[in-house]
């Protein structure tokens, strides 16, 4: 089922990029549980990583865990999210 890894990182103004803690993944994932059945395939396993199924659309998912941060204030106005797939053929 979670046949994806996500990196999930908050990009400050320098442009320097962050690992989000497991937590704040985890707050947006168990809020989504019962919500948008869509992220039900979403499972948090350390800082800035995220496993995810395959039916969970990368820009949805980075669309509403933006809009989840920055309304919980985890993200300052002038930063963003950045949600990319890491290439399962790499070791």
């Amino acid at each position: 089922m979670f046949s994806r890894r996500l990196t999930i990182e908050r990009i400050d103004t320098a442009g320097v990029a962050h690992r989000c803690p497991i937590a704040q993944i985890d707050n947006f994932a168990m809020r989504n549980f019962t919500n948008d059945a869509v992220f039900d395939d979403t499972l948090p396993i350390a800082d800035g990583l995220l496993e995810a199924g395959l039916r969970v659309p990368i820009e949805r998912l980075a669309s509403a865990m933006e809009d989840w941060f920055r309304r919980k204030s985890y993200l300052a106005a002038s930063e963003r999210l950045r949600i990319t797939e890491i290439d399962a053929t790499r070791s």
